[in-house]
């Protein structure tokens, strides 16, 4: 796993290796040189830096001067003579890079830069770094249009210019990065909001030798989870294993008016590995789900008028999960004061549960001033995964809106500090998911646009209770288990979308592509390791 900072903790990073001997003035340099590679991989003959007041720029000018000494042509575009930039640090670089074979230009008017973007091969983006927020001023705004609307390929360092890079809003507009060359660590906004849309291809430059002995020295925002850090979810079967020691799952979801949530979170279920899932469900919509589900048992409970989970449902329910090895709750089951007994009555039991949608709202229905504030409501001893989007986290927490990656961590982690569980996870669910847990935020694998579609959480949902199940003794990290299903439902993603192209995919495409998935991430994780032992052969 890959370390993930906010803005702050780049700070703290820079300080902690400043006390250790390395100047800012030196991890300038390094910066720039890093920053230099990355543009020359491109193999450009003409670059233009767009360089900014702070120490950012000071990177851009280094990154030319190295650019310049390799035989590219290089021109610069300040916003101030070199001898007035304010940052001390970049005055100095510029003055330096300035005085060699580079060509400056101050100030250029916008018809200018035009034809200055249109000359170059590649454009190195050194306008704004990572203490940027807010709003954009002149130039910067019109430097940022001229080059999108050239479609110029741009390198950015640290942080697309415009973006902020705590909580990747963008006020106005934004650089849109081809390559985005960070330092140390990516930054949390490159995850949250627009980031992904505008940072391209992260590439990260650790500038320090002993970047891995200082960097648990600050807290991390997040972690980045790869497919091979999941590797001992990704073992072939034993060969003496039956469908009770795969593990069962019960599925407590449905009503008359949404069927079809309990049948797709069901089938997902049983497609991760379960070996038997069974569905509890008001017996209004029992039938139904019976004729979907063919190898699925389906137990018909009592229902209120509306076909609902009624009023004698949760002691049914109870005694029915007490067997299983793990209880998924919540898909289309409503928020009726049947459902909501159901939820609590669950939540009682000494078995893994994972909650759901309607299960959610049940539980912030019940809450005056949020669930972090009652912990006492979902406090227990067995693992508690929940796995709200951020409509549902914002009831939650009792908000009047979650909009971003950061607002969703900061949201889920009130809720698991509340209880203080290393049991509880937080799967906040949005373009980047966020596992949360008491101790740390895992970043899985994001999927495609083409998991926005009506019933991707119920799959998701399936697929966690399924690996759960699967791997109930074996599991050493609740947040890691999380972390493999929301990076498989992301693979469905991705397979479907292949199979049916982006814009058709249906949440049953992705249920059938599970397997698929499964197979792509196996690929990946064994590709990976070959590659590392070649490279490792190689050095040897």
């Amino acid at each position: 796993m890959k370390p993930i900072l906010s803005c702050d903790e780049v700070r703290e990073l820079e300080d902690i290796i400043e006390k250790q001997g390395t100047s800012k003035a030196e991890l300038m340099e390094l910066a720039g040189e890093f920053a230099a590679a990355q543009v020359e991989r491109l193999s450009p003959k003409h670059v233009l830096v767009l360089a900014g007041f702070g120490n950012n720029g000071g990177d851009g000018w280094v990154a030319a001067d190295i650019l310049s000494q390799k035989g590219i042509a290089v021109d610069v575009v300040s916003p101030v003579e070199p001898d007035e930039i304010p940052a001390t640090l970049a005055r100095h670089v510029a003055r330096r890079t300035a005085g060699r074979d580079v060509t400056v230009y101050v100030g250029p008017s916008r018809d200018e830069l035009s034809e200055l973007i249109l000359k170059a091969d590649v454009v190195l983006d050194a306008i704004l770094g990572t203490g940027f927020h807010g709003g954009l001023r002149p130039p910067f705004n019109i430097w940022i249009d001229a080059l999108n609307e050239a479609g110029a390929t741009v390198v950015s360092v640290d942080v697309p210019s415009g973006l902020d890079a705590q909580t990747g809003a963008v006020a106005g507009t934004c650089v849109r990065a081809d390559v985005t060359a960070t330092m140390f660590a990516p930054k949390i906004g490159m995850f949250s909001a627009s980031g992904p849309d505008f940072a391209g291809e992260v590439v990260c430059g650790e500038l320090y030798e002993k970047l891995d002995e200082v960097i648990g020295d600050v807290s991390h925002a997040a972690e980045h989870v790869d497919a091979d850090d999941l590797i001992d979810y990704l073992e072939p079967l034993p060969s003496d294993i039956n469908k009770y020691t795969r593990g069962s799952v019960l599925v407590v979801a449905g009503s008359a008016q949404y069927p079809g949530a309990a049948i797709m979170a069901a089938k997902a279920a049983a497609r991760a590995g379960a070996g038997y899932v069974a569905v509890a469900a008001p017996e209004p919509c029992a039938n139904l789900i019976r004729l979907a589900l063919p190898s699925v048992p389906v137990f018909a409970m009592p229902a209120d008028s509306r076909g609902a989970f009624g009023a004698a449902a949760p002691m049914q329910v109870s005694e029915l999960a007490s067997r299983y090895g793990c209880v998924l709750c919540g898909p289309g089951m409503t928020t009726s004061a049947g459902a909501m007994g159901v939820v609590t009555s669950l939540l009682a039991l000494d078995v893994p549960l994972v909650l759901d949608a309607d299960a959610l709202n049940c539980l912030a229905a019940v809450a005056i001033d949020g669930i972090d504030a009652t912990p006492e409501l979902y406090r227990r001893e067995a693992p508690l995964i929940m796995t709200p989007h951020y409509g549902e986290l914002a009831r939650l927490v009792h908000e009047d809106a979650v909009g971003n990656l950061a607002e969703a961590m900061d949201a889920a982690q009130r809720i698991v500090w509340g209880v203080g569980s290393d049991n509880l996870i937080v799967v906040a669910k949005g373009p980047t998911t966020a596992v949360v847990g008491v101790e740390k935020v895992l970043l899985p694998l994001s999927g495609p646009a083409s998991l926005a579609t009506a019933g991707s959480g119920d799959v998701l949902a399936g697929i966690i209770a399924g690996a759960t199940a699967l791997n109930r003794d074996r599991i050493e990290a609740w947040e890691l288990l999380a972390s493999y299903a929301v990076a498989l439902h992301s693979y469905t993603g991705f397979a479907a979308a292949e199979r049916f192209g982006e814009k058709s995919v249906i949440a049953t495409d992705l249920i059938d592509c599970i397997g698929d998935a499964m197979r792509l991430m196996t690929e990946e994780v064994v590709g990976g390791l070959e590659n590392e032992v070649a490279s490792s052969a190689k050095e040897a």
